[in-house]
């Protein structure tokens, strides 16, 4: 338990005001369908993390950060241009009902992999990778981490959804792909992060600090829920 509130705890406030938090908000804007892109999120956060916690950053360490960098980036200004494409459905509403599967998955797919990339040498990702060496229950971070990245993005993801119906479909889509060009820009300018001590980048953080302060409050959530 200790390891799940801590890993919870530390993620939820690292992600406050992250890129990921402002990937959610245009998502949702930009498709409308918030549960999906949730689900979404869910699952990217799920195997992300899992292979974060169980390979140690294998994937960081195989790739060499230039191959890496030109890879994240490329994929997100890919994504900014893709997203200029209008949907059949912002012109035909009626055929929503129809399209939904398709479009659906699509938005999934869309999110699932978004949120993957997003998360590639992320300090969220470094972070799972450290709390999975510290703590000896995967579980319990990979279920923390998950739980911090959910609290923090959803809020997000409902606040696109609300914000998109009182903004035209042409400026969402022009400021979700200035958005993605933004990120992939920002990628190849300043790489993914050093790939050194993954551990102590990751911890000592301004959230990371914060919740050092909670923690007699976590350890004696720990003991009240033992006992």
């Amino acid at each position: 338990m200790e390891a799940f509130l801590t890993s919870a705890g530390l993620v939820t406030l690292g992600e406050i005001g992250d890129k990921t938090q402002l990937l959610a908000l245009m998502l949702a804007a930009r498709f409308r369908r918030p549960w999906i892109i949730v689900l979404g999120i869910l699952c990217a956060t799920l195997l992300n993390h899992t292979l974060a916690g169980l390979l140690g950053g294998w994937i960081r360490t195989t790739l060499s950060p230039d191959v890496l960098r030109w890879v994240l980036g490329g994929a997100f200004i890919a994504m900014g241009v893709w997203v200029l494409v209008p949907d059949k459905l912002d012109d035909t509403g009626e055929q929503e009902n129809a399209s939904a599967p398709k479009n659906a998955w699509t938005v999934f797919l869309v999110t699932l992999t978004t949120f993957f990339l997003a998360e590639m040498g992320d300090k969220t990702q470094l972070a799972t990778v450290g709390l999975a060496a510290h703590f000896d229950s995967l579980t319990g971070v990979i279920a923390g981490t998950t739980l911090g990245m959910l609290i923090a993005d959803v809020p997000a993801v409902w606040l696109g959804h609300t914000a998109a119906h009182k903004m035209p479909l042409k400026l969402i889509r022009g400021i979700a792909a200035l958005f993605f060009v933004g990120i992939g820009v920002w990628v190849l300018w300043f790489g993914v992060g050093k790939p050194e001590a993954p551990v102590a980048s990751s911890l000592h953080t301004p959230a990371a600090h914060a919740l050092t302060s909670w923690q007699p409050l976590l350890q004696a959530s720990v003991l009240y829920i033992q006992t």
